[in-house]
This record gives C-alpha cells, structure tokens and sequence, in this order.
C-alpha cells in the first residue's frame, strides 16, 4: 500500500523513510515518548498521516498501543527512546507478547557500547517473548521494516525494531514503491482433522464451545455449528461478549464462571476449544473439565493444540472456516444436544451474576463492589469498551459490567501485572471513539498509572474511571491474612481519589452508598465535557471468589 505522492525517489534519511513507510503501509497510529533517539522516526509517521499519541510514562505507552492494537485488530506502533525509554515499556511490551499483539515497538539504539543508554536491547526483546530485528544499514531498512510489520500481521507477533543512532542517520532515498508486506491468509483445516471433530460432536449428548482470542470475527461460524450440533457457548475472559445475547450463551468460562456457568460446563462430554488455550484460568485448573468428557481444540497455530493438556481431537485450521468445515461435514439435521427447556430457563433465570442472590456487605462508610458494579451497570450506557486493570477487585467489572460484543471488553491480563488498566482504557478508547470508555482499578493499579489520567483530559476523553479503593493490596490481604501472617506492608491510609482527579480536570464523585450514585447518573446525562472518576470506597471483608483460582497459577 502507497499513500498517494509518497515514494518517488524522495532523499532523506533513514529514520525518515521507515516512518514515512510505516504509515503507507497503514501503521496509522502510533503511542509513545518522545526523546532525542525517536524523535524523527516519529515526525517522519505524522508527517505521512498516522497519529501520535504522547503517554506521559513509556509503560502506559506500550499498553496503549497493546489495547488499539487488540481492539481494531490491525497493527500498532510503539515509539521509544534508546535504552531507558525500552525498559520503562518492558511490562507493556510482555504483556503484549503473551497475547500475540500485532504491534511493531520502533525503539531508537545506541551506537556505541560505551553510551550510558547501551543496554542489549535485542536479548531483552527475546526475554520477554517479543521478535527482535535491527535495521543494520540504509540499503535493508526498508526490507527489514516490511519483515517486522508482515510478522506482527500475519504472526501475531509484537516485534521490536531496533534503529541504530548512526543508521537513523543515513541517508536514503524513498523508493516509488515500497517492498511488499507478506500477505496473511487463513489457515484451511486438513480434511481427515475436520471428519475426526465433526464425529466427535456426532457422538457428543452435552457439547460445550469455548472461544478464545482467536474466535474473534467467528461469532456467525460458531453460532451456526453449534446450532446444529446442540451445544452451548461459552468464552475466555479475554473475548467475553463475543455472544453476548445469544440465548445459548452461558458466558465466561474460567475463575469468573458464574455458578451455572460452571455447572453446565463441568456437566459437558465434549468440551471443544475455539482459538482458546483452554489453560488454567479457562478451565480452572482442568476441574471444569468431568472425568471421561472428551477435549478438543482448534487453533491455527499447531503449537497451541494440546500446549496445556492433552486433546483427544486437535485440528490445525482457522476457527471460522474449520466451524464452518465442520458444520458441512456434520450432515443431518440439527440435534438438540445440551439445549433443553430446562437449561434454557436456567439460563435466562439464573445465567449472569447479577442474578445470583447476594447480602450485600454491611460495613459503615462503604458500598458493597457487587451493589455498586450492577449500579453502574444499569446506568452506564450499554455501547461501552470496558477495561479491567489487574488486582483482588477485578472479578467485579469482569463479571457485573455487562459489554456488546467482542470489541466491548479489552483484557490485558496475560502477565497479571498491576497498573495497565488506565492505560489499556485509553489505547481502546481511541480504538473506539463511539463507544464510551470506562476503565476499571484497583486503588493499587489507579496509583501506579495516575500520570495518564492527564493524558485521558488532554486527549478529551469522555472516559470513566472507576476505583475499587479497599485501602490495600486486597490479594494480599487475603490470601496471607488468614494464615496470622502481618499485613501492614499491604495496607495503606485511604487516598482521595476524587481530589487527585479533580486536581487533573475530571468530574469526581465519591461513592459510599448506593445513593451516591446519583452523581455517576447526574454525570452520564450530559454533556460529558470532562471524563468522571467514581472513588468507590468499598467494602472488602470477604475475599473475591476468583482470588483462590489466581493464587493457584503463582
């Protein structure tokens, strides 16, 4: 792809070149801090036409791009200084790599071993599971920028771009056209593999899908399979609402699983995993799984099948056109399967946790999360894109805050660390204009990225921001309070969230009480001019139900 009158034998420098063909070949927007190292790379991206949006911490940066990149499924840039600019990413960059972001990460190197910025930039991309390249000289920077961006496209890979001070400063002149980005193209199922899962759904009386990050755009596929075949349809946490409002839909599988949810996935005899890793946290350590139920998976990567436990049917293949291949193969008319009147009321009745009875907690001066998450639930509009940042609170806005659709939940959890929420907002936010952003923190992650609650007000984000403040690192409190141990190192005095917001340019209100929720309600009806944090002080007495789960994986 070239932008109209780019090319045509134009001089300049290498960093020029490669930002000005990032753009043409549609790497639109870019997040970042600016430094001396990155500086014209960056110009070079805006002056061809993508967008550059300053963080205020090279972290927040990385998981910006991570969040836009995840939610308009196309690649995204991430712009850094040499050395200190790439570490500061690092826990953005790995998070992204854990969950094959497409994102090409342009980080300036120094030019000599002896420069305070020297650090082996190319082993700590590795470390972190991320693909290094380097462009070495003028006359291959452009081959090895094609290579990078095809290999965040078409591998799904977040590839980290070293560009050396001295070849940045090479000159090289822009080609007419521009080397060719490999093409994508999605893996066709092996026949006999497609035969062998389309038997064992013949064979299946109780069949369970369950989608993962690769079912995105899937939906229609699987919906029509297991229409044929009577199975139910459940997620991971990571693409919740990709059937959102599908009657047969039991929802997230893993430590959020409602209690039915639970139930009637622990009652399948064929669980069959879409472009889902079916791990730990999706089948709660396997025990989601009954004793004699038959596993399948579909993935297109061939070393994802059976990466964490065994399958008796694992097929190689794309998830929609296997499903697809599936449904053809099937023959017959549709079967009934898992869907009876009875698990259908069921469903209806009892199929989200808001419907399962609670005592809210009882605590002077504080709101039960589950009271206020369903609260804000109901006044929150329903086109929403829901970020939840890491920490003992997360379960609430995974499991009450109810989202459209595949692009309405943005879940940036492979590496469990703190503090991506906000940032993971704002990277979705600018994804999804249309959509009203609502970032969801622990006290612990809110103060650990508060710097880019300046950028969401720059920026003229209509965002809100909602903290879960229980005045510690709940986690902690629970899991190592019961056993005597001392806690004061994970407690903290309360913090003013609403002064701290106020001080940025929000619209803040605190909530105690269900009926503080009037200002959220007084907020959402316009006109919106700033972004709203809502400092929840809430109880936290009881640990969260998932927590125990989580611990397991340490």
């Amino acid at each position: 792809m070239t932008r109209p009158g780019a090319g045509g034998g134009q001089g300049g420098t290498v960093a020029e070149a490669v930002g000005t063909a990032l753009a043409d070949w549609g790497v639109d927007t870019a997040f970042g801090v600016v430094g001396s190292g990155n500086f014209l790379v960056t110009n070079a991206m805006v002056a061809a036409g993508a967008r550059f949006v300053a963080a205020r911490h090279e972290g927040g940066a990385a998981t910006m791009a991570d969040a836009h990149a995840r939610v308009t499924g196309r690649p995204t840039a991430l712009t850094l200084h040499q050395g200190c600019g790439l570490t500061n990413a690092l826990t953005g960059i790995t998070e992204a790599a854990k969950s094959r972001t497409p994102l090409v990460v342009l980080a300036a190197e120094a030019g000599s071993p002896l420069s305070n910025f020297a650090v082996d930039q190319s082993a700590l991309a590795a470390a972190v599971g991320a693909v290094p390249m380097r462009v070495a000289s003028a006359a291959g920077a452009l081959d090895t920028v094609a290579a990078a961006v095809g290999t965040a496209v078409s591998g799904r890979r977040t590839v980290l771009v070293n560009l050396p001070l001295d070849v940045q400063a090479q000159e090289l002149t822009t080609p007419a056209a521009l080397p060719p980005l490999p093409a994508p193209a999605p893996v066709p199922p092996d026949a006999e593999a497609v035969e062998r899962l389309a038997a064992a759904l013949r064979a299946a009386r109780r069949p369970v899908f369950v989608a993962g990050r690769g079912a995105r755009g899937a939906r229609a596929e699987l919906a029509a399979l297991a229409e044929r075949c009577g199975a139910l349809l459940a997620t991971s946490a990571v693409v919740r609402g990709l059937f959102a409002g599908h009657p047969w839909s039991v929802g997230v599988s893993g430590g959020f699983a409602s209690p039915l949810a639970a139930e009637l996935i622990g009652g399948a005899d064929l669980v069959v995993g879409w472009g889902c890793a079916l791990n730990m946290w999706t089948m709660r350590h396997g025990r989601l799984i009954a004793e004699g139920a038959v596993v399948a998976q579909v993935d297109d990567d061939p070393a994802a099948v059976g990466a964490h436990r065994p399958v008796a049917v694992g097929v190689v293949g794309d998830v929609g056109l296997t499903a697809a291949a599936v449904e053809a193969a099937l023959g017959g008319p549709a079967v009934p399967g898992y869907r009876s009147g009875e698990v259908r009321t069921a469903i209806a009745q009892r199929g989200r946790w808001r419907d399962v009875p609670f005592t809210p907690a009882a605590v002077p001066g504080r709101i039960d999360p589950r009271t206020l998450t369903i609260g804000l639930d109901d006044l929150l509009p329903a086109e929403r894109v829901v970020a939840v940042d890491s920490g003992n609170f997360m379960g609430y806005p995974s499991a009450f805050l109810d989202v459209p659709d595949e692009a309405g939940s943005c879940f940036t959890q492979a590496f469990q660390s703190v503090g991506l929420g906000l940032a993971t907002a704002i990277g979705a936010a600018l994804a999804r204009p249309d959509r009203l952003p609502v970032a969801a923190l622990g006290d612990g992650g809110a103060l650990m990225g508060a710097a880019e609650l300046e950028t969401v007000v720059r920026l003229g984000l209509p965002m809100v921001v909602v903290v879960y403040d229980d005045a510690a690192y709940g986690a902690e409190v629970h899991h190592f309070g019961p056993h005597g141990h001392p806690l004061d190192t994970v407690r903290f005095p309360e913090t003013d969230f609403a002064s701290i917001a106020r001080g940025h340019g929000f619209t803040a209100v605190t909530v105690r009480a269900p009926g503080d929720l009037a200002g959220v309600a007084s907020w959402v009806a316009g006109p919106r001019s700033t972004p709203l944090l809502v400092d929840a002080k809430v109880a936290a007495e009881e640990p969260s139900w998932w927590l125990a789960e989580a611990f397991r994986g340490h």
